[in-house]
């Protein structure tokens, strides 16, 4: 960091951008600012595991003495929950900054626990969909009032976490596959990893991709292996849902993240529809008719293999289109993901044991080697030469 201020302060002097008493200036400043920069990960890595480790301990302790409080010790209780840390986090704002955001995260965290607390204590009706809907629009409230990321980031999850509560209530003891759930969330997953672009990069946005990047791999696993029908033996017998549901829960499902996306990313929101196409193949795969002619049965048996291994690949074109490292190393790791999947799935079981695992020896050695060399290359054109 001191070498490239040096250089940077050269330049400028060479340029007279700057006199040589003004670099003298910026030097001493920002060497002084340089303790502060160093404690920064640390503390901010504290303060974060701080505020997982008092959210766990006090919803631990409620838990452990909720039968010894009466109702009105109990609402009271919900109440100061609520109101602390806020109060804390508004108090210790100008002295604090990190420690402050962590408490408001905090807070928006004790209104969910205060939501459905609340209903047990008076019996409310029971409809625990709409306790999330409010705990979202506490969020959203939150987000609104301190354009706070952890606000942004716990209405990202506590939106899709009300939409998939409504559909599993009002879809309970009828005849539903998981695909609509499964592929909408992938589709959000890909919508929040979208949302950092080369013109907005706010920390609001990093987190958003930071949740989609986590989530869309496990996710597209899910929805490959639930298009293929693993988990939908227990809906058979069953009275369907009317098509108009069917219908309105789609249009949410797809047309959701695509609003999002165009929020997001406005004109560069056609890829997001190109991510929605991708999203709905995946539901044509089916292990039912395998038999019924050869094209249906190729389609059935290697179709979703080979429309993960594009997906990757779009995935690995989408960060090298946009400069986005973090889109690339995804596209390889789904890659690999898939070939490593295809060998136990159909390659393994019809060899032999030692060279079953030799194979995988070798595919993990070599396969990783050439995916690893590859990886570093595409970011290395991303960064400019480094890889």
């Amino acid at each position: 960091m001191a070498d490239t201020l040096q250089k940077r302060l050269e330049r400028w002097i060479s340029a007279g951008v700057v006199d040589a008493s003004t670099a003298s200036r910026i030097r001493t400043f920002e060497e002084s600012q340089g303790s502060g920069e160093r404690l920064r990960w640390p503390v901010l890595l504290a303060v974060a595991l701080g505020g997982v480790l008092l959210c766990a301990g006090i919803l631990l302790f409620v838990a452990a003495h909720w039968d010894e409080l009466s109702p009105a010790w109990r609402f009271t209780l919900v109440l100061i929950l609520v109101g602390v840390f806020p109060l804390a986090a508004a108090l210790i704002e100008e002295r604090f900054p990190a420690l402050s955001t962590t408490f408001y995260a905090i807070g928006t965290v004790c209104v969910g626990a205060g939501i459905f607390l609340t209903a047990q204590i008076f019996n409310l009706e029971e409809h625990w969909p709409s306790g999330i809907l409010m705990w979202a629009v506490g969020a959203l409230a939150g987000w609104l009032l301190l354009r706070h990321w952890t606000q942004a980031a716990l209405l990202a999850l506590l939106v899709p976490g009300w939409l998939v509560g409504e559909w599993e209530v009002r879809t309970q003891g009828f005849a539903v596959s998981n695909r609509l759930i499964t592929e909408g969330l992938v589709l959000i997953a890909i919508t929040y990893l979208g949302a950092r672009t080369s013109q907005e990069d706010s920390a609001t946005r990093r987190a958003l991709a930071w949740i989609g990047g986590l989530a869309v791999l496990p996710l597209s696993v899910w929805a490959f292996a639930d298009g293929r029908g693993y988990w939908g033996w227990w809906s058979q017998n069953r009275t369907p849902v009317s098509a108009l549901f069917q219908i309105t829960s789609w249009a949410i499902a797809i047309c959701a993240p695509l609003a999002l996306a165009f929020a997001l990313r406005k004109r560069a929101a056609w890829t997001t529809a190109v991510a929605a196409a991708w999203v709905l193949v995946i539901g044509t795969f089916s292990t039912r008719d395998e038999g019924a002619n050869l094209p249906i049965y190729a389609w059935n048996k290697l179709g979703p293999y080979f429309w993960a291994g594009v997906g990757a690949l779009a995935m690995v074109a989408w960060g090298l289109a946009e400069r986005r490292r973090e889109r690339i190393n995804l596209g390889v790791a789904g890659f690999a993901l898939t070939v490593i999947i295809f060998y136990f799935s159909n390659v393994m079981d019809k060899l032999g044991r030692s060279v079953s695992l030799i194979g995988l020896g070798v595919l993990f050695l070599f396969g990783g080697w050439v995916l690893e060399r590859t990886r570093r290359q595409l970011v290395a054109r991303v960064v400019g030469g480094r890889p």
